[in-house]
């Protein structure tokens, strides 16, 4: 169901921000609201228009015997009632903004006005749900239409179902309880999953007291929200009680995206990018209770659960258990899931373009040196590295190059944050990110060929629970600029990552402010003539999350790129995958490359590549051969 260039069933929740006669008879007043709609982020506005003279009775209208509630109801009509030319107005209005103007017609001669209107959909509210002649002279108009069901039994519901499918127009019938505001015990919204068996496209129009059952209703399946929105709940008038006032309806609709964002396709259960990150650091794996030899037929007592988990889980423990060892274990070395195939992937010498390498520690260097002909190596620091003497782990002088990835978290969980608003917290940044630079000027001695060696930073600029404001990104940046003219960089190049919009910090998810769009990596790159670390994983999440064509991310960035890492992506947050498990065309993309940093250098970044050998290395590189 389409409503403007809105696919209700794939463009997500369509909130309806219902104003009726909300603005009392002002248009100042109903354009306020729709400023507030706009601001909340609502898909659309919805008036109602009503021509008293035939939709009333005339001993109505002549306040002739009629019941108390509907005289006030008639007095407030006429006292709030918009013109025609008011409503043209606030149409063209809402246009102006990009928003969808909607309006509920209470009769037929209303409906011939709106049809001037060009309105893309109608509304039936739920007082005219079984009103068949005014629901026919909608339907054709062959325009979608939404119906509320307050007020209406199953069985009228049934009727009128029956009635709208001899027709061929979309429409959504929309859970409701007409009382303004309705008591929570009344709303019976578990009748939402009834509403879809009979019909698919459900919503929920909602009179009650805040915004916690609109949110439960998208949770039920609910496509469509609609809810009054008013500049106060005591303004005179019935529907002020059953609205939401402006921050209300603002934190309905981020709680709606929020809700959307969680509910998944519910077809498979998958272990998130956070949760591997825990589970690596806090899950169990099976490890050898003793140093083995290769040829061990292992046993039961050859074996032990210990943490962290980042071996082969204890589900296998039996699996194991009888297998042969292709390979000399250490006491409490870890098993992969290698041990339990016939044949594993070995390095070997790869035919590339491009300068290349695998990222190393200090400990597993000169294993990963000898198993194939790489140029480079990234050495990946933790903050304990920084403590450690190189020569006790390097020796003599190397024929490869050598890039430095700088520490993100340092000792007593300082996170590097360059563009940190907190004193302490920059000035610790800049100390550290000093010792690193240091630390690098100490590498290249055992490192030759490597005169200017680069040092690969995720510089900060993140924040807990929601992104930065333009202004404050635009602080954030310069402070950054400040950090890094307080460096000494000399014989070193600092290049920033270029990152994903939400990182993981401590196994839970942040969000990223700085060097994620590439219009803002070209800016500020060319303001301090840096070059960057182009991270595509993370830049193609930032492009899915972003809606950006990653073409033109490639286009803008990679002039600007010294180093890359080269992993699979997909959604916003699957980063590091293995090459072609995500959604990234390494083929195009090693042709950009290549004609547009030909001189830079790439690791493959594998998520957890280098256990086992480096095997998600080595396996990403049989397919990267091809492309770079």
């Amino acid at each position: 169901m389409i409503i403007g260039n809105h696919n209700i069933n794939c463009d997500g929740v369509y909130v309806i921000a219902e104003i009726g006669n909300n603005h009392n008879g002002s248009l100042k007043r109903a354009k306020e609201l729709v400023d507030c709609a706009f601001d909340a982020g609502a898909n659309c506005v919805k008036f109602q228009i009503r021509n008293l003279k035939t939709l009333y009775r005339q001993n109505s209208i002549d306040r002739k015997g009629e019941d108390l509630s509907a005289e006030y109801t008639l007095d407030l009509l006429n006292k709030f009632e918009l013109s025609k030319s008011d409503h043209l107005d606030i149409r063209q209005y809402v246009a102006d903004k990009g928003m969808t103007y909607l309006c509920t017609p209470w009769d037929i001669e209303s409906l011939k006005i709106l049809e001037t209107f060009n309105v893309p959909a109608y509304k039936v509210a739920s007082a005219d749900f079984t009103n068949l002649p005014l629901i026919e002279a909608i339907l054709k108009t062959d325009k979608p239409l939404i119906l509320s069901t307050g007020m209406s039994s199953e069985d009228e519901i049934n009727q009128v179902v029956s009635f709208l499918k001899r027709w061929e127009n979309d429409f959504a019938l929309l859970h409701c309880n007409s009382t303004y505001p309705a008591p929570f015990e009344d709303l019976n919204l578990k009748f939402i999953k009834k509403l879809e068996k009979i019909h698919n496209l459900v919503g929920y129009s909602g009179h009650e007291r805040g915004i916690a059952v609109s949110l439960a209703a998208v949770g039920l399946g609910a496509k469509i929200i609609e809810r009054h929105i008013t500049l106060s709940r005591t303004m005179e008038g019935p529907d002020h009680a059953a609205s939401l006032e402006p921050d209300q309806f603002k934190n309905l609709v981020s709680g709606i995206r929020e809700v959307e964002k969680s509910l998944g396709n519910g077809n498979s259960k998958q272990i998130s990018q956070g949760e591997m990150i825990n589970r690596e650091n806090l899950a169990k794996s099976i490890v050898a209770a003793e140093t083995l030899k290769a040829g061990t037929i292992i046993q039961l007592n050859h074996l032990k659960i210990r943490s962290p988990g980042q071996g082969l889980s204890p589900l296998f423990i039996e699996k194991l258990v009888g297998k042969a060892l292709r390979r000399d274990i250490e006491d409490e070395g870890y098993f992969y899931p290698s041990d339990l195939e016939i044949e594993t992937k070995h390095a070997r010498e790869y035919s590339v373009k491009m300068r290349w390498g695998v990222p190393v520690r200090y400990h597993d260097f000169e294993d990963y040196i000898e198993q194939s002909n790489l140029d480079l190596v990234e050495f990946h620091l933790s903050y304990s590295d920084m403590e450690l003497n190189i020569s006790d782990y390097l020796t003599g002088n190397y024929n490869c190059g050598f890039v430095v990835h700088a520490p993100e978290l340092f000792k007593d969980s300082l996170l590097m944050d360059l563009a940190s608003d907190d004193e302490v917290t920059l000035s610790s940044s800049i100390q550290e990110t000093q010792r690193v630079i240091n630390l690098t000027r100490d590498l290249k001695s055992y490192f030759p060929s490597e005169k200017c060696p680069l040092i690969v930073a995720n510089i900060g600029g993140f924040s807990m629970d929601q992104p930065f404001s333009e202004k404050k990104k635009a602080i954030a940046y310069e402070r950054f600029a400040e950090s890094l003219n307080k460096l000494d960089l000399n014989g070193v190049e600092l290049i920033p990552q270029t990152m994903a919009p939400f990182p993981w910090h401590f196994g839970g998810q942040r969000h990223q402010n700085l060097f994620v769009l590439h219009d803002e990596i070209a800016e500020w790159g060319s303001k301090l003539n840096l070059r960057f670390c182009f991270d595509v994983s993370h830049s193609k999440l930032a492009c899915n999350h972003f809606k950006i064509d990653f073409d033109s991310f490639v286009q803008t960035v990679a002039p600007m790129t010294a180093h890359l890492h080269l992993g699979d992506a997909k959604g916003v947050n699957g980063e590091g995958l293995q090459i072609g498990e995500g959604a990234i065309d390494f083929k195009s993309l090693g042709k950009a490359i290549s004609k547009l940093c030909p001189s830079a250098s790439f690791i493959p970044e594998i998520w957890q590549g280098h256990k086992d050998g480096g095997r998600g290395f080595w396996l990403a590189m049989e397919k990267l051969e091809e492309y770079f």
